[in-house]
């Protein structure tokens, strides 16, 4: 019974072809069988054309289903030209009504409902005698026999609106896995930029710090050894704090969410309480940080408290890089009722300007563009330039209400 459903449908024309053949061999056995005042004996060629027309368009109407339509409708039309009454092979008109309805093309549904409508009718202005049938007879026959077609049409319209819904529904399972696809993408993207951010603020920071301490401990090693000890201690404790943050940042990367969540929570993101013990950090390696705190410090968003706490941090590592021997540093925290203020700047002698409008020199730098990106999260505004009188300047306005 399988193998028989399969071939029904790889074959479909061949069973159409089918259908066709039976109709004809029963037109067939009709004018031949037909009593001797059949009203079919005037007519016998125009009979076997019909039927033969019709076999063609229904073995056909699959591939070619408008213009069958157009062969049946002209094949109807002769059938009332040559006056060959209704034969068994007319019953292939209800199929290619339902198929030409089942189409999504419109006017080919049209034509099939207009003749659904007018067939029947002019079938009986054209066959009608008198004294055959009652007036009434007639008309309930009428009506009846376009109820049958009009049913065939509304059961291809039926079918073709299902299709559609069927068609819309998976284009839209498509779309939905397209744009879910795409959001992975961006979320993947937007988490390596993330994590770009984290490791560029993490390394280039400490880094720094240990590079001046341990210049500093080779200048003073043999002259002064307790100082030359304490910028060691320094560096130890910058590689560990850098160590336990790369740390962290790398076990996001490692596995599922349930066990690197479980690594991470012992190790906090920094935020605007750890400012003062960054400050002491760098003015061990000797540039002098004017902090202060301003308004009335309450909790923040986490998103708000790091993204603070990486703006002071890198703008200080710039300073150390770019600020000169003699440069000093200020950093503020104004708490306002909205919005959080940090203003960090250097007296310096300031960045080139490729190292704040681009990627700096090499196009390589992660620093402002990073930093522009974090205010950008917590919907901040940054402003980041030369300082009038020299040096440079750093201000974000971070909104309270960012979320975390």
């Amino acid at each position: 019974m399988n193998r028989l459903y399969d071939f029904v449908r790889r074959h479909p024309g061949w069973v159409d072809g089918f259908w066709g053949f039976v109709w004809l061999i029963s037109t067939f056995a009709l004018l031949g069988v037909g009593p001797p005042d059949s009203p079919y004996l005037g007519s016998q060629a125009g009979a076997v054309i019909t039927a033969l027309a019709l076999t063609v368009a229904l073995a056909f109407r699959r591939r070619a289903p408008e213009k069958m339509l157009l062969l049946g409708a002209a094949t109807g039309l002769f059938q009332l030209a040559a006056d060959v009454r209704p034969i068994p092979s007319d019953f292939i008109f209800l199929v290619l009504i339902f198929t030409a309805a089942s189409r999504p093309v419109r006017w080919a549904s049209r034509l099939a409902l207009g003749a659904s409508l007018s067939a029947p009718s002019l079938a009986t202005v054209r066959w009608y005698e008198a004294g055959q049938e009652t007036l009434a007879g007639t008309i309930v026959s009428t009506i009846f026999v376009t109820v049958v077609f009009l049913l065939a049409w509304v059961l291809g319209d039926s079918l073709r609106t299902r299709r559609a819904y069927y068609a819309e529904l998976e284009e839209r399972a498509a779309r939905l896995e397209r744009e879910r696809e795409t959001q992975s993408r961006i979320a993947v993207a937007a988490e390596r930029a993330r994590i770009a951010r984290e490791l560029h603020d993490v390394v280039a920071h400490n880094v720094s710090v240990m590079v001046v301490q341990a210049d500093g401990a080779a200048y003073v090693l043999d002259t002064h050894p307790e100082q030359c000890r304490t910028a060691l201690a320094t560096i130890s404790g910058t590689g560990r704090q850098a160590l336990t943050e790369m740390r962290r940042l790398l076990g996001v990367l490692r596995g599922d969410g349930t066990a690197t969540a479980g690594a991470t929570d012992y190790v906090p993101q920094p935020g605007v309480e750890q400012l003062a013990e960054l400050v002491d950090q760098v003015r061990d390696t000797g540039l002098p940080v004017d902090f202060r705190i301003s308004g009335t410090p309450r909790p923040l968003p986490s998103g708000v408290e790091l993204t603070a706490y990486r703006i002071v941090q890198e703008a200080l590592t710039n300073t150390r890089k770019h600020g000169g021997p003699d440069a000093g540093a200020r950093v503020r925290l104004d708490y306002r009722d909205d919005a959080l203020t940090v203003l960090a700047e250097d007296d310096g002698r300031g960045a080139q300007r490729e190292l704040y409008e681009a990627r700096g020199v090499d196009g390589l730098g992660q620093g402002l563009i990073g930093m522009r990106e974090r205010v950008g999260m917590v919907g901040g505004e940054l402003l980041a330039g030369p300082r009038p009188g020299g040096g440079f300047r750093i201000t974000a306005t971070l909104p309270m209400a960012a979320k975390p």
